[in-house]
């Protein structure tokens, strides 16, 4: 498992299986910055959020739909 320097992790991730990186998590943290900036209930200090987690299940598959040019239904 790749993940920053931050300490926490260090203290949850066995040791055998975490490697820190930041040239690893790079591609992970675009899809994130995605999400925020398409999905309100993923931006934070924001007043929109997931009461479901199902819900946010759904949002996050049709944006990844959408961007995939899977739906062709939504501009």
């Amino acid at each position: 498992m790749y993940t920053d320097y931050y300490k926490a992790y260090e203290q949850m991730i066995p040791k055998k299986i975490h490697i820190q990186s930041k040239a690893e998590t790079y591609t992970i943290e675009g899809y994130n910055s995605l999400f925020r900036h398409y999905l309100a209930r993923m931006r934070r200090k924001s007043k929109c959020y997931s009461k479901c987690v199902k819900m946010l299940e759904y949002s996050i598959r049709l944006l990844i739909a959408k961007r995939n040019n899977y739906l062709s239904i939504i501009r």
